[in-house]
């Protein structure tokens, strides 16, 4: 009878799902027992590829290269950081699929309430929507930058690539995983290429490693950015909450006996040596961002941030600070692989958003939809407001349709700084619970203790820069009374947010308490 249930299912756009996470790939990847380290490795990876493309996402460009024009190499500390951040995370997330068998959406509704469920799946919705608006801005102007196509009609293109994820969607899980690697070696050796002709002070460079009292001050005040903000922007962009989710999921695609603990450990170190692998890929091309900011164009030169800006600069001779890019710049080709790589970029977030859209729907209110309508559902979301803007300023200078397009990306990620706590928490309390993970696999000491400063520290950075996001809808020229404004609505969501955490924290931990007495039982 289910199984006749499951058929009538399959002809269904909208169905129930309550199985195995991303049930079509889940352990469908065999692995080699008893080989050498590297083709074990080999066999591993790709998961760390789809995650680490989040990372290096459009809208993470604007805040590296801006902020390393406005304060040199002060910010290269922030990119260590927070990759350093996200591999922990990321660790911990892809550990929790392969023990538990759940991924984090699956895990957290396990052990909470039905109706608090449905509130962290929108909230984590708005998020992903959030991240697809930065997506439809970069592939729209890479288009519209590569092949001069108007904008509203380079807009509406970035819907059909719901076509391409058509096509992945037969060719198999490891195929996949190929092609975002392939693209994210293209992103990473254009950006190896123009800092190489560039030929950034290096010294300078190591240092920036190194943070100081400098890197989160409140001055001085560059084209409106601060070295807080900027380290602010360079974090909220990179450490996104759909990363966790996705790699809960995507970790358990790998075929092991979850019956023998040495093939489970065997999984999760090689599962954390690929994540870190290509985790260090994306610090790498946020570095080389970072760098171009700095070495590339003249400090202060660039005074549109936005990916027309940044396009045009690379063309413009005038803005460049090297001889050797200068000749190079002539020829047009700095520019036009900027804009290569710019849709090489929205092309790979494209695959790990709807995945992590499937994962996020199945887990919190055990619903599934075919992958191509739900990339085309949340696609035409997040072009409404892109086309909306790209409308208003029509008519406008050029620059006022730039600039609002970057403000736009910008401001659609404030949405993160809502959803991140409440992947982080619930995931740091379930690696922490011996009776989730067992005693071999639950977070050692030392992992316990970054991992709560880490959350604890980015949950604290995101709420305290949520006043400045909320200040930027109101643009540069905002009166005192609209600042006051923005600043009430700001804290009125912060408090949201933490009423909304205390409520999570409390059914995590009581689900948790039940599930151990329940264990206990058995």
């Amino acid at each position: 009878m289910s199984k006749e249930k499951n058929k009538q299912n399959r002809h269904k756009l909208i169905e129930y799902a309550n199985g195995p996470s991303l049930e079509e790939i889940n352990s469908t990847v065999a692995v080699p027992r008893g080989k050498g380290f590297w083709k074990t490795l080999f066999a591993y990876s790709g998961p760390g590829a789809l995650v680490a493309v989040g990372y290096m996402d459009p809208g993470n460009w604007s805040t590296s290269i801006t902020g390393g024009q406005n304060f040199q190499y002060l910010l290269m500390s922030v990119i260590l950081m927070s990759s350093l951040i996200a591999m922990l995370l990321q660790y911990m997330a892809a550990k929790l699929g392969i023990v538990s068998q759940m991924d984090l959406a699956q895990a957290i509704r396990a052990r909470t309430s039905k109706s608090l469920g449905i509130v962290l799946w929108l909230l984590t919705e708005l998020a992903i929507m959030a991240t697809d608006i930065a997506e439809v801005i970069g592939a729209a102007i890479a288009l519209y930058l590569l092949f001069h196509i108007p904008l509203v009609i380079a807009v509406f293109i970035t819907v059909f690539d719901v076509l391409l994820l058509l096509l992945l969607t037969k060719i198999g899980f490891r195929k996949i995983e190929a092609i975002v690697v392939c693209l994210i070696l293209v992103i990473l050796f254009i950006f190896i290429y123009q800092v190489a002709l560039s030929n950034p002070a290096w010294g300078d460079m190591f240092k920036g490693f190194i943070p100081t009292g400098k890197t989160f001050a409140n001055s001085p005040s560059i084209g409106g950015q601060t070295p807080l903000t900027g380290a602010l922007g360079i974090i909220g962009a990179t450490v996104m909450p759909h990363n966790l989710y996705l790699h809960s999921a995507i970790s358990q695609t790998r075929k092991i006996d979850h019956s023998n603990e040495d093939d489970v450990a065997q999984a999760v170190r090689f599962t954390a040596w690929d994540s870190n692998i290509q985790l260090s890929a994306a610090f790498l091309v946020n570095s080389l961002l970072l760098i171009m900011g700095v070495a590339v164009f003249k400090t202060g030169a660039v005074k549109d941030p936005s990916f027309f800006g940044l396009f045009h600069a690379l063309s413009d001779t005038s803005m460049l600070s090297n001889g050797i890019l200068i000749e190079v710049a002539r020829s047009g080709i700095l520019s036009t692989l900027f804009a290569v790589a710019l849709l090489a970029s929205g092309q790979n977030s494209t695959i790990t958003g709807t995945l992590t859209g499937q994962v996020i729907m199945e887990g919190f209110v055990h619903l599934r939809m075919p992958l191509w309508l739900r990339r085309l559902v949340t696609r035409l979301i997040s072009v409404v407001p892109v086309l909306i803007c790209v409308i208003l300023t029509s008519g406008k200078s050029e620059i006022a349709e730039h600039t609002a397009l970057n403000t736009l990306m910008n401001n659609s990620q404030v949405f993160l700084a809502f959803a991140l706590p409440f992947s982080m928490l619930p995931l740091l309390m379930m690696t922490d619970s011996r009776a989730e993970m067992g005693e071999r696999f639950k977070n050692t000491l030392w992992i316990k203790a970054l991992g709560w400063i880490s959350v604890l520290g980015l949950t604290y950075l995101n709420l305290i820069g949520l006043p400045g996001q909320v200040e930027d809808f109101f643009g540069s020229e905002a009166s005192k009374a609209q600042l006051v404004l923005a600043d009430n609505i700001a804290y009125f969501l912060i408090l949201c947010v933490l009423l909304l955490l205390i409520w999570t924290v409390v059914d995590l931990y009581y689900g948790n308490k039940r599930f151990a007495n329940s264990k206990k039982t058995e």
